[in-house]
């Protein structure tokens, strides 16, 4: 892999796009476009990303204990008001040379809005399986879809404001990426000392990075 080297400066000023290692231009290629589609439609994204919102909030979503044993089904802002545990799926995107796509969420974010995320994912629906979730979100947020996605096992990520039973994948593919504009800002696919880089210098999702260390990083 490339050794981690002056471009990453670029990195300390959160508002501009990473630079470093293992990052293919490609990505700038399928940033998302969030100007033309609102100025057609007349809406800006903003609005666009509440809407967004609300209907994620509204959607029914898989209730678990500490166990992971399901309880039921309920609205996923009434799952993280109540402090209740959900089920979800993380699924760590890499391409055919090794880089890890990371990507930063909108600002309309719930959970850790404008921060670095290591994965895609999220909420397992109700009468949703792990593997058909994952795939769904990977395809939803990524634009990656039709690949082998591996299990990593799970864990229970447990914070005040965030209690999940994470299901952990990883998948391969050398497609372009797709971004969900409501969801995504921008992605880059970066090697390991990017990636760790990027960990101390920028704020990054805890859950995913919890996954990322405890499943996936000692063996990359």
């Amino acid at each position: 892999m490339e050794s981690d080297g002056p471009q990453w400066q670029r990195l300390r000023h959160a508002r501009q796009p990473l630079a470093g290692d293992g990052q293919l231009p490609v990505t700038r290629q399928c940033r998302a476009d969030r100007s033309a589609p609102a100025a057609v439609a007349g809406v800006s994204a903003e609005v666009r990303e509440a809407a967004h919102r609300a209907a994620s909030d509204a959607e029914l979503v898989l209730w678990v204990d500490e166990q992971d044993q399901p309880l039921g089904a309920l609205p996923r802002a009434e799952l993280r008001e109540r402090g209740l545990i959900g089920r979800g799926t993380f699924i760590f995107l890499f391409n055919s040379q090794g880089l890890l796509c990371a990507h930063r969420r909108t600002l309309s974010k719930a959970l850790y809005p404008g921060y670095w995320d290591l994965a895609a994912g999220g909420m397992v629906g109700a009468g949703e399986d792990c593997p058909a979730a994952a795939a769904r979100e990977l395809e939803e947020e990524l634009g990656i879809a039709g690949v082998e996605l591996q299990s990593h096992g799970s864990l229970f990520f447990d914070r005040p404001d965030n209690r999940l039973w994470c299901y952990v994948y990883s998948a391969v593919s050398d497609a372009a990426l797709r971004l969900q504009p409501e969801e995504v800002l921008e992605a880059r696919f970066l090697a390991p000392p990017a990636v760790a880089r990027l960990v101390r210098e920028q704020p990054v999702c805890p859950d995913t990075l919890e996954a990322w260390l405890r499943c996936l990083a000692p063996t990359r």
